[in-house]
């Protein structure tokens, strides 16, 4: 039993390798790594022959992986089967559920990532929330296969989920509805004025480069000048539709000496690569704001690292998450798959995107960027804190502009995102904007679906939330168990207004309906809108 548990761990080693690129007499040859080997095929061969109870062998392996994998660093990760598939439908195709990918770690289940424009996402859900009760049934210990029973389901059903999220000390109810998921890159393009386009990309899967250039030109059609691309909340994807992305606004610079839009660097000289731009794209003079938050990360910090290096635009928002490790992902004969670390990303300047994560555990890793506190204001020059330690080394823009690189990307201009009350978070959680919203559409509000029709903008110009609907959603809130606090109604009321009509506005014209709606209110929006007279000054465009 011994030698045939010791094997089968070499033969698994060795199809590791071929994929990897490693000779397997390089790998075998290295007595350490026999050794190693060895005790791991002797631990498991004893423990399947001598523990007291049946075991199962697999899932003593997949938890071996684990936590190996779990001591090199936050992003090197183990994929079981099933949850392979998730992660592969993430890119392409489509189903109906509740739009999250999720881990079950340590028995729990934990979000990695709300679909963006999902009905998840749509609540509020974040990565790192977890998943403790389903339906008010304990959702601990499910497996991957009960997680995607329990929250896939038919368009207009409806799923309670429990959520435990670090930092916040009271559990969370969500009331959700399942509807289609797409996974599609953008979830809305549109003007915001005459001149202004607006484009919210949520991933980078394998379309987004098609998707993007599409929307691009039919905004240019309507009398887009000037671009905000919205990175806020895009956890990133395929690198290689980033670097496309970013060199729809970058010229190539000289043909000698091209542009870079990010390099890597690795232990092993062939893993790294240096990605560079081409000019002849028709948006690389165009005046280019790009926002970005706390959840933006990997693929969308390329971008926006590219376009801040390369003086190409402004970056606002709030710093970004900090994911700047490269992964190759392996599958495996029995259809897992896992993600190891191979190498780094620098953005052009030479800024390390990852952030620093050794000795922290991964909880706390995930949360770091969530509790950042950062002083809003103008940070062109990047000189908010004198103190190197908390900001990281200075590099040079290509206008000689210093930045910081500390791990993440820092806007050019900090603008908080905000934060909401309590009354406000439960309403929202909870579902009841949208509740509401599709039972006034249902009724009262059917004659204005007819008077409206297809007019976004007469909508959004001509239709306010007035006090007695506003008074009868309060009603209507109560009835679900909420208590209406008066004092937090009126410290929100400009938002439950705004997020009520925007709710309304889904039902009528879709999701980007509701964006609309919403940026009306956006603090971080209304202020990227002001600041195009310094992007064109940044990008020497005036």
């Amino acid at each position: 039993m011994r030698k045939q548990y010791s094997f089968r761990t070499i033969a698994f080693i060795a199809v590791l390798s071929l994929g990897a690129g490693i000779g397997l007499d390089k790998l075998v040859s290295a007595d350490n790594i026999y050794e190693q080997i060895q005790k791991f095929g002797d631990v498991l061969s004893f423990t399947d022959k001598n523990y007291v109870e049946p075991i199962d062998v697999s899932k003593l392996t997949e938890a071996a992986i684990n936590g190996m994998l779990n001591t090199l660093d936050p992003h090197s990760v183990y994929i079981p089967p099933k949850q392979f598939e998730t992660v592969t439908d993430q890119f392409s195709g489509q189903f109906q559920g509740i739009g999250v990918s999720f881990r079950v770690l340590n028995d729990t289940i934990t979000v990695m990532e709300p679909v963006g424009g999902g009905p998840s996402a749509r609540l509020g859900i974040l990565s790192n929330d977890r998943i403790i009760k389903i339906n008010d049934s304990s959702a601990i210990g499910f497996t991957d296969t009960q997680v995607m029973k329990t929250l896939r389901g038919p368009k207009g059903t409806k799923v309670k989920v429990t959520v435990v999220r670090p930092g916040v000390k009271d559990q969370m109810n969500f009331i959700i509805t399942r509807d289609v998921i797409p996974f599609v890159s953008l979830s809305a393009a549109m003007m915001l004025n005459g001149n202004v386009g607006y484009v919210k990309l949520d991933r980078f899967s394998e379309t987004t480069h098609e998707e993007m250039a599409s929307a691009l030109s039919k905004l240019k059609s309507k009398g887009m000048e000037r671009l905000i691309l919205d990175l806020r909340d895009d956890g990133g994807g395929y690198l290689e539709e980033a670097v496309r992305l970013a060199d729809l606004f970058l010229d190539g610079g000289p043909k000698d000496n091209p542009r870079k839009i990010v390099y890597t660097k690795a232990r092993r000289p062939e893993l790294e690569d240096v990605y560079t731009a081409h000019s002849g794209d028709a948006y690389e003079k165009i005046p280019l704001i790009v926002m970005i938050n706390h959840a933006t990360a990997s693929a969308s910090e390329i971008v926006s690292g590219a376009i801040q290096d390369w003086d190409r635009g402004l970056i606002v928002g709030e710093t970004s998450f900090g994911k700047g490790l490269v992964q190759r992902q392996m599958k495996l004969s029995d259809g897992s798959a896992f993600r190891i670390t191979i190498a780094r990303y620098y953005t052009p300047s030479g800024r390390l995107i990852q952030r620093p994560y050794e000795g922290k555990d991964r909880a706390a890793y995930q949360l770091e960027p969530f509790t950042r506190k950062e002083l809003e204001g103008e940070n062109v020059e990047h000189t908010h804190d004198a103190s190197e330690d908390s900001l990281g080394p200075v590099f040079k823009t290509a206008s000689g502009r210093p930045v910081r690189g500390s791990g993440g990307i820092i806007p050019d201009y900090v603008v908080s995102g905000g934060s909401a009350t309590k009354f406000f978070a439960e309403i929202f959680r909870r579902n009841l904007f949208f509740d509401y919203a599709k039972e006034f559409s249902e009724g009262q509000g059917l004659s204005l679906r007819d008077k409206y029709k297809n007019d976004l903008g007469g909508f959004k110009q001509n239709f306010e939330i007035s006090e007695r609907l506003l008074d009868d959603f309060m009603k209507f809130v109560a009835t679900k168990g909420v208590t209406v606090d008066n004092k937090d109604l009126e410290k929100d009321r400009v938002f439950i207004q705004a997020r009520l009509k925007g709710e309304i506005a889904n039902v009528f014209f879709g999701f980007e309906g509701l964006v609309s709606v919403m940026l009306d209110v956006d603090p971080q929006i209304q202020k990227a809108l002001t600041l195009f007279p310094e992007a064109e000054k940044i990008a020497k465009l005036n």
